[in-house]
């Protein structure tokens, strides 16, 4: 009779515990919504970017690259990478803030799944991720980055770029859980972020670095997932028989594959860490 019971009463779980996701999903869209300067700012830091390497550095990089590669289209790949990447540390600081002022102790004490508080606000910002990628590819177009491939692919490289920045909430999440003040997260999630973002080809292609730091270069999760949503853009402009830069570039099946596995490294490892840290706190 129990087992009889517990199967029917399991949809029901399942709904309330869907319904406590959808309402700290709101909740944290309605905060984007109040303070717009949040969405404002996080996105005037990626555009200061590319009008500094397209205006700055293009002149030097266009010299380097094949003619039929633009340098704004071989950029605004790592850009878009690099923004999903950086908005996603919005989850550790607000995470951070709600544990300051008390707020996940109010969560906790009410009859919802405990599940929703990290579910929930990895959804809202995963949200505002592909809010600030739109906004960041109207700017690219403007300074005159176009795709060289369909629809199609297009629309899998921006599923892929919000896909990193959810997997990367995780990442923030785990940060501002266990280091518990704002700016103890900023500074962490900056020092781990930083090297990952630079030392990687989102700015520049693989070739151009010293011998030794190639490996590292190559291997970096942020590579992959730039060299794949530059593969699904640029298609075969990118590749070894275009140029002798892009010698090292795998090919687009290879990339989608390591896309995938560090997506799902990512987000299982700081998944399980985020929701082992928040049942202690």
């Amino acid at each position: 009779m129990s087992a009889v019971t517990e199967t029917f009463s399991q949809p029901g779980k399942l709904g309330a515990t869907v319904s406590d996701w959808w309402v700290i999903t709101k909740r944290n869209l309605v905060t984007y919504l109040r303070k717009p300067d949040l969405l404002v700012f996080s996105t005037i830091q990626p555009v200061m970017f590319v009008l500094l390497f397209v205006y700055v550095f293009g002149g030097t990089f266009e010299l380097i690259l094949p003619a039929s590669v633009p340098y704004v289209d071989f950029l605004m790949p790592g850009i878009f990478v690099q923004t999903a990447i950086f908005a996603s540390t919005q989850t550790g600081v607000g995470l951070a803030d709600d544990l300051q002022k008390g707020l996940i102790d109010r969560f906790r004490s009410l009859p919802m799944a405990r599940s929703a508080v990290l579910a929930g606000r990895t959804a809202a910002d995963t949200v505002s991720v592909a809010v600030q990628t739109i906004l960041m590819l109207i700017v690219a177009f403007l300074v005159g980055y176009r795709l060289h491939e369909g629809g199609w692919e297009a629309m899998l490289a921006f599923i892929g770029i919000v896909a990193v920045g959810y997997a990367f909430t995780w990442v923030s999440a785990f940060a501002g859980l266990s280091l518990k003040t704002i700016e103890a997260v900023q500074a962490a999630l900056f020092t781990i972020v930083f090297p990952f973002v630079f030392v990687s080809t989102a700015f520049v292609p693989l070739a151009t670095f010293p011998s030794w730091l190639q490996g590292f270069a190559e291997w970096n999760p942020v590579s992959i997932w730039v060299d794949t949503i530059r593969k699904l853009t640029l298609g075969d402009l990118y590749s070894p028989a275009t140029h002798p830069l892009f010698e090292n570039v795998k090919p687009l099946g290879e990339l989608m594959w390591l896309s995938v596995g560090w997506f799902l490294f990512f987000l299982v490892v700081f998944s399980f860490l985020g929701v082992r840290f928040y049942r202690k706190t």
